[in-house]
């Protein structure tokens, strides 16, 4: 085991310890056979990384492009049929 990579058995044998490396050292990444299973991070980092800045219609209001002159047409097609 290095020191951020831990497999399932390790993790789950050492799972306190694997918290307080997340919470002192950053991300912990725990591997099955060999693959990337999981990344354990402290609940300081998951708050700032998950948490949302704005919402969608002040990203659209403050976004470059909106007064780029952009024009999108719509096609006045009929929808074409599926079988059911």
């Amino acid at each position: 085991m290095s020191a951020n990579n831990w497999t399932v058995a390790e993790a789950k044998a050492r799972f306190s310890e694997l918290i307080e490396q997340a919470q002192a050292k950053g991300p912990q990444t725990v591997t099955k056979h060999g693959r990337t299973a999981a990344i354990v991070v402290s609940a300081e980092e998951w708050e700032r990384k998950s948490k949302r800045i704005g919402n969608l219609a002040e990203f659209f209001a403050t976004s470059p492009l909106r007064e780029s002159g952009i024009e999108i047409k719509r096609r006045k097609d009929r929808p074409r049929k599926a079988a059911l």
